[in-house]
C-alpha cells in the first residue's frame, strides 16, 4: 500500500463482547504500542470500548473521543442523518490521519469485533489504504450469547444467519424461517418487530434473549418472556442449533401425547435450492418426519434428528394416510412435493384422505412452490403472459376423451396452454394426438416451449413450431408451453424467445 516516510501504524483493535478479561493478548499488546487510543462515543461521552480497555490505557496516551454527532435523534444537517454521519466519519479520518501522518501509532478500539457491525470499519475504509494497518479480531457478541446460553449455534452442516433487527419485519420472518440457526442484533426499539418475525416465522418457542453478554448486568432467558420496554441496543435474539433441540421433541411414538402434530405439505419447486422458497425452507428444516418419492426426499438436506419415509410415485394416498398418522400421534411432518403441491402433485392427495375419518382434525397446511410451468416460462420468455390453461396428458386418472375434450376446448379460446405429463415409456402416443388436435386451431408456425429438467443439471429449453413438434423428443420430464394465435417468438441477443402479449387484438 502507498506509504509516506515516517507515518504512523493503525490498529483497528476489538475487544471482545465486555468482560476485560475476554480482550486477547495481542490487542492488550497493541493498546500498549499505541501512542494514540481513540473510541466512539455517544453525546453524553460514556463509551463501551474505553470501559472495557481502562485496564489498559496509561497517562501518557492521547486520546481521540470520536463523538457522534447524532445517534437516534434529528439533525439539522443539510444532508440529514445520514449527511451527518458521514461528514462526522470524513472529520474523525482526518483527526486520526493528522496523527498518522505525525508518526503516531493509532490504535481504534472497538467493542466485540472491529469489521462485524463494529465503528471502526468506517476509519478503515477512509485509512487502511493509506496507511499501515492491521486488524485485530475480537470475541463479537454472538460467540458471547451462545456461550452465556450454552447452547451450540451451529453443527455439522447447519448454516448461521445474522441479521440486523433493522430490517423490515417481513424480511426478518423470511430469512428467520428459512435458517438453521440465526442471531438478530441491534434490539432496543425494534425489538417489538423482531418478535413479531420470530413469532411469524415459527419459531418463537425455541428463540432465546441475551442482553449485555459478559458485561454488568447481563440478562438471559426466553425470547417470548421478555419485556419489549426493558430490552437495550446491546442484546440480541438467538435461534440455536435446530440439531441440538429436536432431539428432545421428537419421539418414536407418544400415544400418550395431545394431538398437537401437523401435517405441511411443502412445494419444493422444479429443481434444487435455489427454486426453495424461504416458508419452504423453514418448514423442511422443523419437521420431526419428511415423507415423499424418493426422488423428490432426495432433494431435501439431510439433518439431525429428522425421520425421512421415501416411498414410490404411485402411492400418493397411501403416503398421504402414513403422514396424517404420523400427525395424530402429535408429530410435525412434511409431505414433500415438488414444483407446487396443488398442482398435479400431493396437497390433493393429503387433503383428500384428511377430509375423512379419522383425519378431519389433523391440522394441515399447505405452502407453496414455483411451479414447473412457470419455471419453464421464465427460461423461455413469458410465453404464460396472458390467460392460460394448465392441462395434464396423462390419461392414467382420467379417460383421454376427457383430455382430448379440454385441449379442444383451450384452443378454441384461444389459451396459451401448459401441457404436464405428456409422455412416459408406457404412454407414447399422446403428444401426437395432442399435436393433430392443437393443429385444427393453431398455425403450423405457432410456437411451442420443450422445457427438460429445469434448474436440474440436464436443463434443455427449445423453441419448435407446432407442426415440426417430434413426440420422440418428450418424454415425462419434459413440460410443454404452447402458445396462443398471439405468441411471438423472435430472436435477441442470448437466442430465441417466446412471449404473450398482454393485450389482445381489439381490446
Amino acid at each position: 500500500m502507498p506509504q509516506s516516510a515516517g507515518t504512523g501504524r493503525l490498529y483497528g483493535v476489538g475487544l471482545g463482547p465486555g468482560d476485560p478479561e475476554l480482550m486477547t493478548v495481542r490487542a492488550v499488546r497493541a493498546i500498549a504500542e499505541a501512542d494514540v487510543v481513540a473510541y466512539h462515543s455517544a453525546r453524553h461521552g460514556r463509551s463501551i470500548a474505553r470501559a472495557i480497555a481502562a485496564g489498559h490505557l496509561r497517562a501518557d496516551h492521547i486520546e481521540e473521543p470520536l463523538v457522534y454527532p447524532v445517534t437516534t435523534g434529528t439533525t439539522d444537517h443539510p444532508g440529514g442523518y445520514q449527511g451527518a454521519i458521514d461528514a462526522f466519519y470524513e472529520e474523525a479520518a482526518a483527526r486520526l490521519a493528522a496523527h498518522l501522518d505525525a508518526g503516531r501509532t493509532v490504535a481504534v478500539i472497538s467493542e466485540g469485533d472491529p469489521l462485524f457491525y463494529g465503528s471502526y470499519m468506517h476509519m478503515h475504509k477512509r485509512l487502511a489504504h493509506r496507511y499501515p494497518t492491521e486488524v485485530i479480531p475480537g470475541v463479537t457478541s454472538v460467540s458471547a450469547a451462545a456461550a452465556r446460553l450454552g447452547a451450540p449455534l451451529v453443527e455439522g452442516e447447519e448454516v448461521l444467519t445474522v441479521l440486523p433487527g433493522t430490517l423490515p419485519e417481513e424480511e426478518l420472518a423470511a430469512r428467520l424461517a428459512s435458517s438453521d440457526s440465526a442471531v438478530v442484533m441491534k434490539l432496543g426499539r425494534t425489538f417489538p418487530a423482531v418478535r413479531r418475525a420470530v413469532e411469524r416465522a415459527g419459531r418463537l418457542d425455541d428463540a432465546r434473549y441475551v442482553e449485555r453478554a459478559t458485561m454488568d448486568g447481563e440478562r438471559t432467558g426466553p425470547l417470548a418472556e421478555t419485556d419489549p420496554e426493558s430490552v437495550p441496543y446491546f442484546a440480541v435474539t438467538v435461534l440455536p442449533s435446530r440439531a441440538d433441540a429436536r432431539p428432545r421433541r421428537s419421539a418414536e411414538a407418544r400415544p400418550s401425547a395431545p394431538a398437537r402434530g401437523e401435517v405441511v405439505v411443502v412445494g419444493t419447486g422444479p429443481a434444487g435450492p435455489l427454486w426453495l422458497t424461504p416458508e419452504a425452507r423453514g418448514e423442511l428444516a422443523a419437521a420431526e418426519h419428511l415423507v415423499g418419492y424418493t426422488t423428490y426426499l432426495d432433494r431435501v438436506p439431510v439433518r439431525p434428528g429428522q425421520r425421512r419415509h421415501p416411498s414410490d410415485n404411485k402411492v400418493e394416498s397411501e403416503r398421504a394416510e402414513f403422514a396424517l398418522d404420523l400427525a395424530r400421534r402429535g408429530h410435525r411432518v412434511a409431505v414433500v412435493s415438488s414444483g407446487d403441491p396443488g398442482v398435479f402433485a400431493m396437497a390433493t392427495a393429503v387433503l383428500e384422505v384428511a377430509s375423512s375419518d379419522p383425519y378431519r382434525d389433523v391440522p394441515v397446511r399447505i405452502v407453496p412452490g414455483v411451479t414447473a410451468a412457470n419455471a419453464a416460462a421464465s427460461r423461455a420468455g413469458a410465453p404464460l403472459g396472458h390467460d392460460y390453461a394448465v392441462i395434464s396428458l396423462s390419461d392414467r386418472l382420467k379417460p383421454w376423451e376427457v383430455v382430448a375434450a379440454r385441449l379442444h376446448a383451450a384452443a378454441s379460446a384461444d389459451l396459451a396452454m401448459a401441457l404436464y405429463n405428456p409422455g412416459s415409456k408406457s404412454r407414447t402416443w399422446q403428444v401426437g394426438k395432442a399435436r393433430e388436435l392443437l393443429l385444427e386451431h393453431r398455425t403450423p408456425d405457432t410456437p411451442v416451449v420443450l422445457a427438460r429438467d429445469v434448474g436440474g443439471p440436464q436443463e434443455s429449453v427449445r423453441i419448435v413450431r407446432l407442426g415440426d413438434l417430434d413426440p420422440a423428443q418428450v418424454d415425462m420430464r419434459t413440460i410443454l408451453l404452447v402458445g396462443s394465435s398471439q405468441t411471438v417468438a423472435t430472436r435477441r441477443a442470448g437466442g430465441e424467445i417466446a412471449f404473450t402479449p398482454r393485450r389482445y387484438p381489439e381490446a
